[in-house]
């Protein structure tokens, strides 16, 4: 005897003699929906057909069998909310529930966590665009110069004191 999961739609065999006339409950391995199977009825007896019966029968196209394609489902729709609920005491939580709306919050909180971090990266590139912009000012200092003569003693000033931060610097590392 063939069975179908009346939730999945999977085929299952059974041996004839493991359903009773009185019914037996069964249970999909796939979904987990359980369902009380009766026994199909046969009927023994012959049945009486017209003939304009056996000649519509005949004229008809005859039906293509119908394939029991085996549906593949994500993990997350195999199991009913019930089953759940029922088998493993778990609380299905409704998307538009409160419940979920806090634990966005804890997400987006840690996500903020991690906004730490995007502060040193954008510090450590700050750092390095202003050391570029140093080097390049280093290197076209003369061409400044040249056109800009006034800018001179700031110029000057300027790497002085740049000298001054890299001694405080060292000393600093040095002396630690």
């Amino acid at each position: 005897m063939i069975i179908q999961c009346n939730s999945c739609q999977k085929s299952f065999n059974v041996p004839d003699s493991a359903i009773t006339t009185t019914g037996r409950l069964v249970q999909c391995s796939a979904c987990g929906n359980k369902w009380t199977q009766y026994p199909v009825a046969t009927d023994n007896k012959p049945k009486q057909v017209s003939i304009a019966q056996k000649i519509t029968k005949k004229t008809t196209q005859p039906k293509k069998p119908k394939s029991i394609k085996k549906s593949k489902k994500k993990i997350a729709e195999a199991y009913s909310v019930e089953y759940l609920q029922k088998k493993h005491g778990l609380k299905i939580i409704d998307p538009s529930s409160n419940l979920d709306r806090k634990s966005k919050i804890n997400n987006s909180k840690k996500k903020s966590g991690e906004a730490g971090l995007s502060f040193y990266n954008f510090l450590l590139i700050f750092i390095i665009f202003i050391i570029t912009i140093i080097g390049v000012l280093n290197l076209s200092k003369d061409n400044i110069i040249t056109y800009y003569p006034e800018l001179e003693p700031s110029i000057n000033y300027f790497y002085d004191t740049l000298n001054y931060f890299k001694i405080i610097i060292i000393d600093i590392i040095s002396n630690y």
